[in-house]
C-alpha cells in the first residue's frame, strides 16, 4: 500500500507541474492574441486600398498584363503553406497540411505539376520526414510576422511567376493559411494569388454612388508593374498576420484543454491516493487489533 501511495503522489506532483506550464502558456497566448488581432485589423485598410487600386487599373484599362491575364494552358502551379514554428497548438498546422493535400490532389487531377513553398518549421519538418522537396523554406517569426519576410516571399513568387515555364516558372500561385475568425474559430483558407482574379467592377454601382475617375501616368501597364508587387506583398503579409493570430488562439485553446485535463488527473489521482491511504490505515488498525487480541489470548 505504501508503494502505491507514493506512486499516486508522484503522479499528482507531475500533473501539478504540467498544469503550471500549460497554464502559463495559455496566459501568454491570451496576452498575444489581442496584439495579433490589432495587427490584422491595422493591415486591413491598406490591403483593401491596394486591392481597389489594382482592380481599378485592371478593370478600367484594356491592358493585357502577365499578372492579370489567364494563361491559355496551366501546367505548373505553386502552393505556399503557412504553418507555425512551434507546436502545442492543437491541429493548427495539421489542418493546413491536410487542406494543401486536398488542393494538390485537385491540381494534379487537372494535369498540373505542383511545386511547394513552405513557411514555418512544422511544414518544413513534415516535408523533410516524407522526403518531399520544397523550392524554398522560410522559418522563424511565424508568431510575430515581419513585413520584410512578406516582401521576400512576394519577390520570390513574382519572379517565379514571370519566369518562363521551360526555365522552371509557374502559371498559378496558391496560398494556404488559417484565417482568423474568432478566438474559438480559425478556418483553413485557399486563395489563388496569381493570376489575379479581378472582381471589382463587375457589379453595377448604386444610383447615388459616384464612380472614381482614374488617370494612368505614364501608362496603365507601368502602373500595374508598380502596383502588383505591392499587392502581392500586402496579401501575403495579411495572410501571415491572420495565421499568427490563429496560431495564438489555437495554442490558447489547446493549453486550456491541457490544463483542464491536468485538473481532472489531479482530482482522480487524489481520490485514488486517499483510498490507498485509507486502506493502509485500515490495515494497520487491523494488525494492531489482531496483535492485541493475540497478546490477550496468550495471558
Amino acid at each position: 500500500m505504501g508503494a502505491q501511495l507514493r506512486v499516486y503522489r508522484q503522479k499528482i506532483k507531475s500533473a501539478q507541474t504540467t498544469k503550471k506550464i500549460t497554464r502559463a502558456m495559455e496566459l501568454i497566448s491570451a496576452s498575444r492574441i489581442q496584439k495579433a488581432q490589432q495587427r490584422v485589423a491595422a493591415s486591413g485598410p491598406y490591403s483593401r486600398a491596394v486591392t481597389r487600386a489594382v482592380s481599378a487599373v485592371a478593370t478600367y484599362s484594356n491592358v493585357d498584363h502577365i499578372l492579370t491575364t489567364e494563361p491559355e494552358k496551366v501546367t505548373r502551379a505553386a502552393v505556399v503553406l503557412f504553418t507555425s514554428d512551434r507546436g502545442l497548438a492543437g491541429a493548427f498546422s495539421t489542418n493546413i497540411v491536410r487542406e494543401s493535400g486536398e488542393l494538390v490532389a485537385r491540381l494534379t487531377a487537372e494535369g498540373k505539376q505542383v511545386v511547394y513553398y513552405v513557411v514555418g518549421r512544422k511544414a518544413a519538418a513534415y516535408f523533410a520526414f516524407r522526403r518531399r522537396a520544397a523550392e524554398k523554406i522560410w522559418t522563424g517569426g511565424t508568431d510575430r510576422p515581419e513585413f520584410a519576410t512578406a516582401q521576400e516571399i512576394g519577390r520570390t513568387l513574382v519572379e517565379k511567376f514571370v519566369q518562363p515555364e521551360e526555365e522552371g516558372g509557374v502559371n498559378e500561385i496558391h496560398i494556404v493559411y488559417n484565417r482568423f475568425v474568432s478566438v474559438v474559430t480559425q478556418v483553413p483558407e485557399v486563395v489563388r494569388l496569381l493570376p489575379l482574379e479581378v472582381v471589382e467592377g463587375d457589379e453595377k454601382p448604386a444610383p447615388d454612388e459616384a464612380l472614381p475617375l482614374y488617370e494612368f501616368e505614364p501608362e496603365a501597364a507601368d502602373v500595374l508593374d508598380a502596383l502588383l508587387p505591392v499587392y502581392i506583398e500586402s496579401r501575403i503579409f495579411n495572410a501571415m498576420l491572420q495565421s499568427a493570430a490563429s496560431e495564438h488562439a489555437a495554442r490558447q485553446r489547446a493549453m486550456k484543454s491541457a490544463s483542464d485535463n491536468a485538473d481532472k488527473l489531479i482530482t482522480d489521482y487524489t481520490r485514488l491516493a486517499n483510498n490507498a491511504r485509507q486502506s493502509e490505515i485500515t490495515q494497520q488498525i487491523s494488525e494492531i487489533v489482531g496483535g492485541a487480541d493475540a497478546l490477550s489470548s496468550a495471558k
